[in-house]
């Protein structure tokens, strides 16, 4: 960035800053040991104060002989933080400290009723109508507004503990108003107790005699209905006993029915047996006769008698005729005792039906005696549940009535102190020693710094920062319109330099040969007409124009082009006439202007007062804020920006990062350095760097920066001029700047 745009930093000088204590001790001394003699005889003469506490545990203290009938240990409730915050506001309420002030007489003493200890010049100030005369306020405010400035009751943190702390000038007084604010408190409660048992026993009362009408009416009433209603017999199981019976002859109808089931298909099933000529020995029935099964045995003995004399005898032997006719009236037996057998199960089917009828009609007639009595059931139990939650009731009023009447001379507060206050020996303040060391330690700090700030801020202690400062570079004025004027001794050094520092490239950008020589350019000026010409004369120190400058960079793929320009900001047209140049070949270009006085990107934005490289590196803004568009180009431009210099140069070593993302995102960054030296650029060369030096006439100042760019590590060092370029659309009148 150029030189112009720094300013000079400085530094603090801690010898300098520290000695400025070592020359002021002496107020610094006296001013301390003012202060502690201060505070030394405020903490002397000062009214002492002392301060005791009282302790409170809040617990519930009912015991097990105590407790009311029919409760444990668990339903005792739980009293938590906010139970305990409660309990202090009780402790600090009016009508307690009421009731202290009056029983220790505070009203009496000066220190909480000040009206009474009142000095001249405060009754002067009260007369003169400057103060507000004490005695306006009732007494008892006054004592309250004392009690409460030195009274502090609080809850111990995780503890069911509340302190009860006072200060006083009286240590005596210090002890005696906490205990008596504790007793209070303690008195508070059992008078609580005692009211709220009173209010029970006044409402009890009335409601059991009350309650004990209405049971002896609601029992009356279920006398009377059980009375007058002679059918509503209760029989097992607490049931009527209509609706016992109806169950019991339901379940013997359903026994008749299975029966009179299981005879009609025992029978259906002899009967097939017999009409189909079945054996009947598939029905148990008839298997289960006796008479059957001995005509079966005599059966199976004929048949093995027949079988053991066929085997000798002839089949019309008349002993085998003989059994087999056995045999065939045994059969016939058989299915006549089947038959009886069959004939039986009808007559059992029958008798079961006329069973079942009769069942039937019974449970018929139960159904509707049932139906009545359940009727009359509900009107009883409705009557009964009244009657039941009637003496319910009675009863639990007579417990609770019993267990508040015993309790009449025994109320268990809630609350209980275990630590009481003690009259203390020492006062709590003022302490000497604090108070004088704290005095002498702060007053000591406080002028130190005071001593230190009027140092810092006179200047005394500031020296220039090493490397801060920079020379501010002259600019060169804008010349007239006229040949360049050239120095034939400087114009042949700086030639003879840059020709044998060219490469090839150079000759390929050499005029062409129809054109006169660079040597003949410095004869033509020393032998030129006085009078204005009406063509420009072009310098001729190896300098190449805008349209070869653009070549070349085209040519050699440069991703970075560094600008200087010795002459001043006149001479940065040439930066801002090669980028566009680029941009119009096809090429994505940003311009980045590093001039103090933004020559470079100020024709290409027609203003100054864009964001630019300044805010960038004063991280007040980010890329997507400093680039902007060229007006009369596709070239992108970044300007030098409104944000402090100095405050931007402290972040110089962003350059390179900023130079690398720049070249990252565009095919060329062009930088328009002003007039910098080589240490200057050295932050923004990079790989695929060119270096070009921007002039407008070859003069000693020219020479001289090209050579030192030259033996500073840039040999490679291209001389670019504006002159002679015109851009369609943007003329720039007279020699080409920036402008």
């Amino acid at each position: 960035m150029s030189d112009q745009s720094a300013a000079a930093d400085v530094d603090v000088d801690l010898r300098q800053l520290f000695a400025s204590l070592a020359r002021n001790w002496l107020r610094v001394l006296v001013i301390t040991l003012l202060v502690t003699g201060l505070a030394f005889a405020f903490a002397w003469l000062a009214t002492p104060h002392y301060k005791a506490t009282t302790q409170l545990k809040i617990q519930l203290s009912e015991s097990a002989y105590t407790r009311p009938a029919g409760t444990n240990e668990d339903d005792k409730p739980v009293l938590d933080a906010e139970g305990v915050a409660t309990e202090v506001q009780v402790i600090s309420s009016s009508d307690i400290l009421k009731q202290v002030a009056a029983d220790l007489k505070l009203g009496d003493k000066p220190e909480f009723n000040y009206a009474l200890g009142m000095s001249p010049v405060t009754r002067l100030l009260v007369i003169a109508g400057l103060k507000s005369d004490p005695e306006e306020i009732p007494l008892e405010e006054r004592v309250l507004t004392k009690m409460r400035d030195k009274l502090n009751v609080y809850g111990v943190e995780k503890t069911r503990v509340i302190a009860v702390e006072f200060s006083s000038e009286d240590p005596q007084l210090a002890a005696d108003i906490p205990n008596a604010i504790a007793k209070a408190y303690l008195a508070y409660q059992a008078d609580a107790k005692t009211k709220s048992n009173a209010a029970a026993t006044a409402f009890l009362g009335p409601e059991i005699d009350d309650l004990q009408k209405q049971v002896r009416d609601a029992e009356a009433k279920v006398a009377a209905f059980r009375s007058a209603q002679s059918d509503l017999l209760m029989g097992g199981n607490n049931s009527v006993l209509a609706t016992q019976q109806l169950s019991e002859l339901s379940t013997e109808l359903s026994r008749v029915r299975a029966s009179r089931a299981s005879a009609e298909a025992t029978a259906e099933r002899v009967r097939q047996a017999l009409q189909n000529g079945g054996s009947l020995d598939a029905v148990p029935e008839v298997l289960s006769s006796d008479l059957i099964q001995r005509l079966r045995e005599r059966q199976i003995e004929l048949r093995t008698n027949i079988a053991d004399l066929s085997t000798t005898l002839l089949d019309n032997h008349p002993r085998l005729r003989a059994m087999r006719s056995q045999l065939a009236d045994l059969d016939g037996q058989i299915r006549n005792e089947a038959q009886k057998i069959m004939r039986g199960l009808l007559t059992q089917a029958q008798t079961a039906q006329a069973r079942e009828n009769q069942l039937i009609s019974d449970v018929n007639k139960l159904k509707a005696a049932s139906s009545r009595a359940g009727e009359e059931q509900v009107q009883l139990d409705a009557l009964q549940r009244e009657a039941n939650v009637r003496r319910q009731q009675l009863e639990s009023y007579m417990a609770s009535f019993r267990e508040v009447s015993s309790r009449k001379n025994y109320l268990p507060v809630d609350a209980s102190v275990f630590s009481e206050a003690r009259v203390p020996s020492e006062p709590y303040f003022p302490k000497l020693v604090p108070i004088v060391g704290a005095a002498l330690v702060g007053s000591l700090l406080l002028m130190s710094v005071i001593t230190l700030l009027q140092e810092l801020f006179s200047g005394r202690a500031m020296r220039p920062a090493p490397g801060a400062r920079l020379d501010r570079i002259e600019q060169v004025a804008m010349p007239a319109m006229s040949a360049p004027v050239v120095d034939p001794e400087a114009a042949a050094v700086v030639a003879e330099e840059v020709v044998d520092q060219r490469t090839a490239m150079e000759s390929e950008l050499a005029p062409e040969p129809e054109q006169e020589p660079a040597p003949s350019v410095l004869e033509g000026a020393a032998a030129a007409d006085p009078e204005p010409q009406s063509e420009r004369v072009r310098s001729s120190l190896g300098e190449i124009d805008v349209e070869k400058a653009a070549e070349k960079l085209i040519a050699s793929g440069a991703a970075r082009a560094i600008f200087v320009s010795p002459e001043g900001d006149e001479a940065a047209a040439s930066a801002v006439l090669v980028a566009r140049e680029v941009s119009d070949a096809g090429l994505r270009v940003l311009l980045l202007d590093l001039t103090a006085s933004g020559a470079a990107s100020r024709p290409m934005l027609d203003s100054g007062l864009f964001p630019g490289i300044t805010n960038l590196l004063a991280s007040e803004a980010q890329f997507s804020d400093v680039i902007h568009a060229d007006l009369y180009s596709d070239c992108h431009v970044v300007p030098v920006g409104t944000a402090d210099p100095v405050r931007a140069m402290r972040a110089a070593d962003r350059l390179p990062i900023i130079m690398q993302s720049l070249t990252t995102a565009y095919d060329l960054v062009i930088v328009e350095c002003g007039p910098a030296d080589a240490q200057g650029i050295s932050r923004l060369v990079g790989d695929s760097t060119e270096v070009f030096m921007s002039m407008l006439q070859a003069d000693d100042e020219v020479a001289q920066a090209a050579v030192e760019l030259i033996e500073s590590g840039y040999p490679d060092l291209t001389l670019v001029t504006p002159i002679g370029h015109e851009t369609p659309g943007n003329p720039v009148p007279g020699r080409r700047s920036a402008a």
